[in-house]
């Protein structure tokens, strides 16, 4: 199975593929505010960026624009309702977020305590569902489709060169 990322996943000691986390990291007042890193952050920030992808953990990483640049939907049966940001809730936002493939939420949770944050700055970690984990559910048609889904977002990568 292709994890979509374009890497391949790694075998854990149980030969089964590795789980991936989604490590989220919480907006604040500053990343609120559009306070951008200095260079210090991006230099640490870079160098453990390096080790999780020569670790084989990283497979993707990106940092998000405050809210007051997004939107949001809500749908109530065939009703969409837009509202622009900013959203009030900073606690509840997401300023970043890195997608790990790991071993264990124990290895996720291993790295994430490196990550060189000093100033108060909070990250949430959340397992990703697999196909596997849809059980009965997930009927041969739909894993087809999902692969199908997959193996075309790989070509997309590869058009934009990433």
């Amino acid at each position: 199975m292709n994890s979509g990322s374009g890497l391949t996943p790694y075998l854990n000691e149980e030969s089964e593929i590795a789980m991936k986390f989604l490590v989220m990291v919480k907006a604040n007042k500053d990343s609120e505010a559009g306070v951008m890193p200095d260079e210090r952050m991006l230099t640490e920030m870079g160098k453990f960026n390096d080790e999780l992808v020569k670790a084989g953990v990283m497979l993707t990483g990106e940092g998000l624009h405050p809210s007051s640049k997004g939107v949001r939907i809500s749908y109530a049966g065939s009703k969409r309702t837009v509202r622009d940001g900013p959203f009030t809730e900073t606690k509840e936002l997401v300023a970043g977020f890195w997608i790990w493939q790991v071993k264990s939420r124990q290895e996720a949770l291993e790295w994430a305590k490196r990550i060189p944050f000093t100033q108060g700055e909070e990250v949430e970690i959340r397992q990703v569902f697999e196909m596997e984990d849809f059980g009965e559910a997930l009927t041969p048609e739909l894993r087809k489709q999902e692969e199908r889904q997959r193996a075309a977002i790989e070509k997309n990568r590869q058009r934009a060169g990433k």
